[in-house]
């Protein structure tokens, strides 16, 4: 085994999805497998993808951070100018989350701070270091990206991003915090 590790083999998952529906049904007859074949692939997936997205971000010199926020900034058009809370707003994160990663977007010449309508808002804006930084990274991400997809046709990459969304939109759902009263 040290052998073929050395050599360059690196394990993939220990079974498919499928035995590992299987299993479960043999081992816990009764408990729900339904998931197992949509889930367990779609971990398997996002590792992948995460871990590949990793290596292009770094060999771009930017982190999966500050591509989130120029990225949001640089699909608002022009000006590319957003308050921080339409940045937390279009990112997910929180506020404080912004907050730190304008500050270092900032720090790097990535991005200027002015005031924003009303008392407190403020606006965030692309530097032109931002915009050129952004251009060139998405472009190797998102090329990197269509490569890796690019064993489904268009009619089933079309057809799985259709059916991902209606899952993402209704999981978002199942699981969102139900608000009080």
């Amino acid at each position: 085994m040290a052998d073929t590790v050395s050599a360059g083999w690196t394990p993939g998952p220990p079974s498919s999805a499928a035995e590992i529906a299987a299993a479960w049904r043999r081992e816990r007859p009764g408990v729900p497998t339904e998931s197992v074949e949509i889930v367990t692939p779609l971990w398997w997936l996002g590792k992948l993808f995460a871990d590949d997205r990793n290596r292009v971000l770094r060999d771009a010199g930017i982190d999966a951070a500050t591509l989130d926020l120029l990225s949001v900034l640089r699909r608002s058009g022009p000006p590319y100018a957003l308050g921080t809370r339409e940045l937390a707003r279009r990112t997910l994160v929180t506020a404080g989350a912004i907050s730190q990663r304008v500050a270092r977007a900032e720090r790097d010449g990535l991005v200027s701070r002015a005031p924003g309508p009303g008392r407190r808002a403020v606006q965030v804006s692309l530097t032109a270091a931002g915009h050129a930084l952004v251009e060139r990274s998405v472009d190797a991400v998102l090329g990197r990206e269509a490569r890796l997809v690019a064993g489904l046709s268009e009619e089933e990459r079309t057809a799985l991003a259709g059916l991902l969304d209606k899952l993402f939109t209704d999981v978002r759902r199942r699981t969102a915090p139900i608000a009080d009263g």
